[in-house]
């Protein structure tokens, strides 16, 4: 990347840890798939039990493998119940946003709700890694990147039968298909120290 563009970026990062501080969520950066893992082993204890949702930027910063092979790793599948519950007793949850916004607001939207219920209630941490590409001005951008990116993208990705995948944009479909059900906002956490947001400097996921 111009060093220029990374500097515009990295200021944009700054910004968006500052907010997510003011709103008692730790932020952090990170420039390597290295510093990221160390920055995660800093977060989360040795021993602890972690669980993820389902994402595209776990799986292209390794993130996923080091959990399967560094922590005691929850396996669950969302369409079984009784997998789907043992993330909430979890020691901590891995995930990524679909947006987030300068004013250090959490924005997500899911198909099934196991992943935003997560970040709201059970395991003791929750950590969100994500690229610089999630960074967005304010909620009405969150909006649109969901409705513009992330919803298309990870539908193709999941091989559904949906308009957004003809059309490339959101079309507020009512196909049983339809991978945007639940919408949740964090703008702030009441338990300092519970929800971690690490930034990339890279485009990451959808």
């Amino acid at each position: 990347m111009d060093e220029h563009l990374r500097h515009i970026r990295e200021m944009k990062i700054k910004r968006t840890v500052e907010a997510l501080r003011r709103n008692n969520i730790d932020g952090y950066q990170a420039d390597s798939a290295e510093e990221l893992h160390a920055l995660i082993k800093g977060i989360v204890p040795g021993g602890a039990s972690v669980a993820s949702g389902g994402s595209m930027t776990l799986i292209q910063t390794g993130v996923l493998d080091m959990l399967k092979s560094d922590f005691r790793y929850v396996e669950h599948d969302h369409r079984d119940l009784g997998s789907t519950r043992a993330i909430f007793s979890a020691d901590a949850f891995f995930c990524s946003a679909n947006a987030i916004t300068e004013d250090g607001w959490i924005y997500n939207v899911d198909g099934t709700g196991n992943r935003v219920a997560a970040t709201l209630y059970g395991p003791e941490q929750v950590v969100i890694v994500a690229g610089a590409n999630k960074i967005v001005g304010d909620l009405d951008e969150a909006i649109n990147r969901c409705r513009e990116i992330a919803g298309p993208a990870n539908a193709k990705r999941l091989n559904r039968s949906t308009p957004c995948v003809k059309t490339g944009r959101c079309m507020n479909c009512s196909s049983p298909e339809r991978i945007c059900n639940e919408y949740v906002l964090i703008k702030r956490q009441r338990a300092r120290g519970r929800i971690h947001v690490i930034f990339m400097t890279d485009d990451l996921g959808y």
